[in-house]
């Protein structure tokens, strides 16, 4: 498992400071967007050569500097620990979590544009947020949020193609297949074929991205109903922002259900470059291949169990407590079945992580979005049992660094109870969501 650290100088210096600063001062790090233009391609014109010679400025004054040393550890563990990539849309610390252009999620969720007033962040808001590296206000996401449906048609001949494939492939095989099938439409492709000069790469590499990331949710919604509503489609609405679109598309129009997608797309969207997919993407796209042949790639790898996987493999194991021991299962009762369990040689889904010393902060956020809308669900009660139970004994294991639980331990529990029950699929929301962190590799 590939999972290296990703560097970047200013990231570490605003997570050093945010432990000893408040929301108030943390947020000094940043920018509020400010600027009455509203288009985003507009702004990153501007930014994009400033980018350019202060990459061109660190590599000139602080090449030669030494980052560390390697060990042969590393090396067997897939370059665990290493620091190998500059990524400064976010920082994944230990202790604290991630923190998207230094904001928690606490953070984001307060600051970033909401659909209602005190509702969950706008996905929108959040893209702005890693591109710019500013806070937009409502009028920018609204803007951002309408350029996407405006980009979200896909042609009928990609419905086709999908229908073509057999219903009982797994629908991360779909979705990436879907994807592949696009990159015939790649602005990046045609331009290179031309001979565009490199200055200029970022323009349609921008339009691929933002086409890909408004075409996904449809793409996305389509393999769903056709595996499990029997092929009867939902168009998109035509005024709805991208999370609650994507709900509506799915066949979910219940604002809470609106509300949980825009909460899931926007955690987990970005989790710094170490992990598979995120490597992969970055990776892949460094040979200039276009955004569409790099995401696809990284689906591939996020379609692996011990990566996004996990998230449906959560739900079903929580799903055999209950089959097992019943919904009001004794804490003896859960103790005895976790041990049975990892004594198989199996683990605990939905615990530990690869980087993360502490409970995970998208866990949290879940947890509270729970509490808020579904306190009395049997399976939320289940899972915060879990919470207490599970890392006691992974700790008394002695095997584990990290005990507690990562974002796929609660994110089953909150789809199944606004009816989105076929953990199968779970791995496609997790796609589309980080379409939003492939874009910028």
């Amino acid at each position: 498992m590939v999972f290296f650290r990703s560097l970047s100088a200013l990231s570490r210096l605003r997570s050093r400071s945010a432990q000893q600063s408040s929301l108030g001062t943390s947020v000094r790090w940043l920018q509020m967007e400010s600027s009455s233009d509203l288009d985003l391609r507009s702004q990153l014109k501007e930014m994009i050569p400033e980018q350019q010679d202060r990459l061109k400025k660190l590599k000139a004054e602080h090449g030669k500097v030494q980052l560390g040393n390697i060990t042969t550890d590393m090396v067997l563990g897939g370059m665990r620990g290493m620091i190998g990539l500059l990524w400064e849309t976010s920082l994944l610390d230990p202790d604290e979590g991630i923190r998207f252009r230094g904001l928690s999620i606490p953070e984001c969720q307060k600051l970033l544009p909401a659909a209602k007033p005190g509702g969950e962040p706008l996905p929108e808001g959040l893209l702005w947020l890693l591109l710019t590296g500013k806070v937009p206000n409502k009028a920018h996401v609204d803007a951002l949020s309408a350029e996407l449906r405006d980009r979200a048609q896909v042609p009928d001949k990609l419905y086709k193609f999908i229908d073509g494939l057999d219903v009982t492939a797994h629908p991360m095989t779909q979705l990436s297949a879907g994807v592949m099938f696009l990159q015939v439409q790649s602005e990046f492709q045609k331009a290179y074929e031309n001979g565009i000069h490199k200055s200029k790469y970022w323009e349609t590499t921008y339009e691929d991205s933002l086409n890909l990331i408004a075409r996904l949710p449809a793409l996305a919604a389509y393999i769903y109903r056709r595996i499990y509503k029997e092929g009867q489609s939902i168009p998109m609405h035509d005024s709805l922002d991208y999370g609650g679109n994507f709900a509506h598309m799915l066949g979910f129009d219940n604002p809470k259900m609106h509300e949980l997608m825009r909460l899931y797309v926007t955690i987990h969207s970005d989790h710094e470059g170490g992990n598979v997919s995120a490597h992969t993407a970055h990776l892949v796209a460094s040979a200039l291949s276009d955004p569409y042949l790099s995401f696809a790639a990284a689906l591939n790898g996020l379609a692996g169990p011990l990566h996004g996987l996990a998230n449906q493999e959560v739900l079903l194991w929580i799903k055999s407590v209950v089959d097992e021991c019943g919904e009001n299962v004794s804490t003896e009762q859960l103790k005895e079945y976790i041990w049975r369990t990892l004594n198989s040689g199996k683990v605990v889904p939905g615990y530990g992580h690869g980087v993360l010393r502490q409970t995970d902060p998208r866990y949290t956020c879940q947890r509270e979005f729970a509490l808020k809308h579904l306190p009395d669900d049997p399976l939320f009660q289940l899972v915060s049992k879990l919470y207490e139970v599970v890392p006691p004994i992974l700790t008394e294991l002695g095997k584990v660094k990290n005990p507690w639980p990562n974002v796929d331990a609660h994110s089953g529990v909150l789809l199944n109870h606004f009816g989105l029950t076929e953990a199968r699929y779970y791995t496609v929301l997790f796609g589309v969501s980080r379409s939003i962190e492939y874009a910028r590799s």
